[in-house]
């Protein structure tokens, strides 16, 4: 059964990705690509990674696409037409992907894989000790080290937004 679900996952994956690639709609594109990225949420809930399935969801799936429809409705038309590739373009590009799969699938039956058996399960309070941990491998510090990056980073979009109307009322003190 597990077999089944993943193949139609990566069936309806690899059908979303191609329909992204080649749509010359940009909404339609970030759409596909949602789809994509659900089927890869479908694949981390079929191999029991609940965590990162729920990350894939709301990260991904929930903000970032939010985030690509956000800035395509701001800075393009929503009907807007993307380009065609020349021929030549689309032929040597699948010629290097047709190069690019026998690699990986020449790659694949040539090595062979054990199965290992995974008993140890790992909850999300492991997760989350791990990274607020002081001990070796802990992650606190990176931690604290993105959240002053992402401080500054907001401050530094406030003072941009906010461009001439910060020095007008300066100069008027």
């Amino acid at each position: 059964m597990e077999k089944i679900v993943f193949y139609i996952l990566a069936l309806i994956m690899i059908v979303f990705a191609i329909a992204a690639v080649t749509s010359r709609k940009m909404l339609r594109s970030v759409i596909y690509l949602l789809f994509v990225l659900i089927g890869i949420a479908g694949i981390y809930f079929l191999i029991d990674y609940n965590f990162l399935a729920a990350i894939q969801l709301t990260v991904y799936a929930g903000g970032i696409i939010v985030l690509v429809i956000f800035s395509v409705l701001l800075v393009h038309h929503i009907e807007m037409e993307l380009e065609m590739a020349k021929l030549s373009t689309k032929i040597i590009t699948a010629v290097v992907c047709l190069i690019g799969l026998g690699i990986f699938l020449a790659t694949i039956y040539s090595n062979e894989f054990k199965v290992v058996e995974n008993h140890k399960t790992t909850s999300v309070s492991d997760i989350g000790m791990g990274l607020l941990s002081y001990d070796a491998g802990g992650f606190i510090l990176p931690f604290e080290v993105i959240s002053i990056l992402l401080l500054a980073s907001m401050i530094g979009a406030i003072i941009i937004g906010k461009g001439d109307k910060l020095t007008k009322n300066d100069e008027t003190l």
